[in-house]
């Protein structure tokens, strides 16, 4: 079995989780979604699909003193995500279960922070992974609107729903929470400059009141082109992937 997985280097070394070798593995994603979430210590943080745990493990690592639940439909994660938890030395109550089939524990819950990182592609279009684990992760047959309603319900009064998506499927995201969320927050990244926004960040609150806001775009990496070995990432990017410092254009 150890064979099987591996254990990376999250925050410049400040996390380390155990992943499959083979299968859906985190990259920045998570990690982003991570640093967007304004959570200060003592709050409630539900990670719906958490996977290994990517998400809400760098968010603790960051910020100590959190109350974690993750839901993770496959098994196998989330084993892992309690593993991980339970190496970085952080509580986290992890549940094995089809978030539209919320187990009572966390059905009878609200949270002060809900965060997700959806499947990106619409499981009737595109290919297959071979890989059913990495497959799930990128094309879950659970509709995304299905993923934001559960979210949704589970924000506290004043609370705040995080989630991280492609660009193509903001308006499927905004068309979900307008009129049950407020103080909308969009956050695009571009691979590179010049090069259009491929993934946002929409961030947004039960009862909040302010305007909408579209940040500025992050760019994640420097120059045009990659050019060498090793990453290139931006002074914002790095702060955030490697230093673990919260974004600072949302919440």
């Amino acid at each position: 079995m150890k064979d099987d997985l591996t254990r990376d280097a999250f925050l410049g070394g400040r996390l380390h989780l155990w992943q499959p070798r083979v299968g859906y593995r985190a990259g920045l994603d998570p990690v982003l979604l991570a640093a967007s979430v304004p959570a200060v210590a003592g709050q409630s943080v539900l990670d719906l699909g958490c996977g290994v745990g990517t998400a809400m493990l760098c968010l603790a690592t960051r910020v100590h003193g959190l109350d974690l639940t993750g839901v993770e439909v496959q098994s196998d994660y989330a084993a892992l995500a309690e593993r991980n938890a339970a190496a970085a030395n952080l509580t986290a109550d992890i549940h094995c279960a089809d978030l539209r089939d919320l187990p009572g524990a966390v059905r009878q819950r609200q949270f002060d922070h809900v965060m997700m990182n959806p499947p990106y592609f619409d499981r009737d279009r595109g290919a297959a992974a071979e890989d059913a684990g990495r497959d799930l992760a990128r094309r879950g047959p659970t509709p995304l609107a299905d993923w934001l309603d559960v979210g949704i319900r589970r924000v506290a009064p004043g609370g705040n729903l995080t989630v991280i998506q492609q660009v193509a499927r903001l308006h499927d995201v905004l068309t979900v929470i307008y009129g049950r969320l407020g103080s909308v927050v969009v956050q695009p990244f571009a691979a590179r400059r010049d090069r259009p926004p491929h993934l946002i960040l929409v961030q947004a609150r039960l009862s909040g009141k302010a305007t909408f806001r579209m940040a500025s775009t992050v760019v994640l990496h420097a120059g045009d082109l990659h050019k060498h070995d090793g990453n290139d990432y931006t002074p914002i990017a790095r702060a955030v992937l490697r230093d673990g410092e919260k974004l600072p254009n949302t919440g």
